[in-house]
């Protein structure tokens, strides 16, 4: 990269405009140049009518004062105190940083009124850094590369630009302040719900008439001695060997959480409805509501009060195992009626419930492929086994890492292992293909869907703390879906993952010039967007911020090899 000059006359009189450009031969003729970063003009003229000032933060008087600046090559006017020379030619290119990921994560929280809805409940007092931007950080974070409070600390703070779009300095990473703002938040969780479900019905006209009602589980890294809800009970990660919460979430169909809650490690799916029924309807009054749910939520009797029309409550909630085979038969002589290009329903009504059995071709099609190429594997395998013949330990253990791998499709094949007495031979291992059992398997491709909100695992050792921790994680999850939902509006065709994936590209780097007075000029700026870029901003009605102001410091020591600088 370079410094480039652009020459322009303008009212008789020539200006100089520099920008960082990037060079790339794309041919062994011919070379390219992009625009990286623009730095505006230096001014060329003495003359105080043809001046331009800048507004310049002075880090030793902590204060920002308005200058002019000029390359080193022109001569100053002597008393001119208001001008600074810079010396163009030691011109440097530093911290690049990451920028456009963090940037659209504050717009969403700016669309989102959370920084008013924070300074509010979270007021400035005798601390130099508000708590709202504290926060802030953390659900950016959480939303674009997910760590702990102490990493956002020591490394993720200075890889990225948040110093620039909080307006502040490190100040806001300490590691004392990022878990002192954790502590503050809990009391707001419920003020936080009201705020955000008026925010969407502001953007989106969203109704909550339909609501998904789901459970996950978040375990936990360490004894976790002091959190009175850590328990162990049905891991969801695959982790009964730690000690973990439960996590309800209430959704609307378009994925606006509506509220949730975090519960006892071995708390029973099917005794968390009932409260969240009537918290639902406390808050926003009762109205016909359509509950949609996982077969294990919800208990008979429960769904039986959920009948009651005095109740006008209705639900949408799994079969269990069982009763689809009780009436699989039944099903078997109705007829399909396609509701979609590629999903096709069968209904039927049986003592006041209305069943609906839902094929999707394509989801059939892929656990149809998926199915039959752990099997295709896991038959390789055996015939591998059957070939060398290993002994009896070596075969179990074998077999147990096959078992693990293949997953369900295990359950596919029929194998007859050697009994302890047995001699290890073809007759005494043999393995088949279950084709009934296949067959019935994949008749019912395709007829589930299910999704889940998966949590990292929690590092904190204190109960406030990791329900903190999950609030920001819900923060984190609101800003994902208000994205997703304004691209649905805005850019249909695009997904949430490739406009990140297009923003992350641009960064922020500190250009700096030495003064002729020894101290030296820095000035961020975010790289100039792409074309492609340009337009994903314009289909998503964003704007960019101005550049940040320059700074002025004192020209940092040079140490000699071997001595560090804390």
């Amino acid at each position: 990269m370079h410094l480039k000059i652009h020459r322009r006359q303008k009212d008789g009189k020539e200006h100089r405009y520099y920008s960082i450009v990037e060079s790339r031969r794309v041919s062994r003729q011919r070379v390219v140049h992009r625009t990286v970063v623009y730095l505006g003009e230096i001014n060329d003229t003495q003359q105080a009518a043809w001046r331009k000032t800048l507004e310049v933060f002075d880090e030793s008087k902590r204060d920002f004062t308005t200058l002019s600046l000029f390359p080193d090559d022109r001569e100053m006017a002597a008393g001119d105190v208001d001008t600074l020379q810079v010396k163009l030619s030691e011109m440097q290119l530093q911290r690049p940083r990451a920028f456009g990921g963090c940037w659209l994560g504050c717009e969403l929280w700016r669309q989102l009124k959370l920084q008013e809805f924070w300074e509010s409940k979270l007021p400035e007092g005798r601390e130099s850094v508000p708590w709202e931007k504290v926060l802030r950080l953390l659900v950016i974070n959480r939303l674009l590369d997910p760590g702990s409070e102490f990493r956002v600390h020591r490394q993720w703070f200075d890889q990225t630009a948040m110093a620039e779009l909080l307006g502040t300095d490190f100040a806001v990473a300490e590691k004392d302040r990022l878990y002192r703002c954790l502590d503050r938040l809990l009391e707001h969780k419920q003020e936080l719900f009201q705020h955000l479900r008026q925010r969407w019905e502001d953007l989106f006209e969203v109704q909550f008439d339909i609501l998904f009602y789901d459970l996950t589980s978040t375990y936990f890294e360490g004894e976790a001695a002091q959190i009175p809800k850590a328990k162990r009970g049905y891991s969801r990660d695959h982790r009964p060997d730690c000690l973990q919460v439960v996590v309800a979430l209430v959704i609307t169909p378009e994925g606006f959480p509506l509220a949730y809650e975090v519960m006892d490690g071995n708390t029973s799916d099917r005794t968390t409805l009932r409260g969240f029924l009537d918290r639902i309807e406390t808050s926003y009054g009762k109205a016909r509501r359509v509950w949609v749910m996982d077969r294990g939520i919800p208990t008979e009797a429960l769904l039986a009060e959920m009948r009651d029309p005095a109740r006008q409550t209705f639900y949408v909630v799994g079969t269990p195992k069982g009763r689809v085979n009780q009436h699989e038969k039944k099903w078997l002589d109705l007829p399909w009626q396609r509701v979609r290009e590629s999903v096709q329903v069968k209904r039927y009504q049986h003592e006041g419930e209305l069943y609906v059995l839902a094929k999707s071709e394509g989801r059939q099609a892929k656990e149809n492929a998926i199915r039959r190429q752990r099997l295709a594997r896991l038959l390789r395998k055996r015939r591998a086994l059957r070939r060398s013949l290993p002994k009896r330990d070596s075969l179990l253990l074998r077999l147990g890492a096959a078992k693990k791998e293949a997953g369900r499709a295990f359950g596919f094949v029929q194998i007859r292992v050697p009994k302890t007495e047995e001699e290890i031979t073809r007759q005494t291992f043999t393995f088949a293909v279950d084709k009934e059992k296949l067959r019935k398997a994949e008749l019912r491709d395709g007829h589930a869907m299910k999704s889940e909100l998966g949590l990292r695992p929690i590092y904190h050792q204190l109960g406030p703390r990791v329900e903190a921790h999950i609030l920001v994680a819900f923060l984190a999850y609101c800003l994902l879906v208000t994205r997703k939902n304004r691209l649905q509006a805005l850019a249909p065709g695009l997904t949430a993952r490739a406009v990140w994936d297009r923003l992350t590209s641009m960064q922020m780097l500190d250009v700096t010039f030495p003064t002729t007075d020894g101290r030296q000029l820095v000035m961020p700026r975010y790289t100039q967007p792409t074309p492609e870029q340009k337009l994903l901003l314009h289909q998503l009605r964003l704007t960019l911020p101005d550049q940040p102001p320059p700074r002025i410091q004192l020209k940092p020591e040079i140490f000699p090899a071997g001595m560090l600088h804390w």
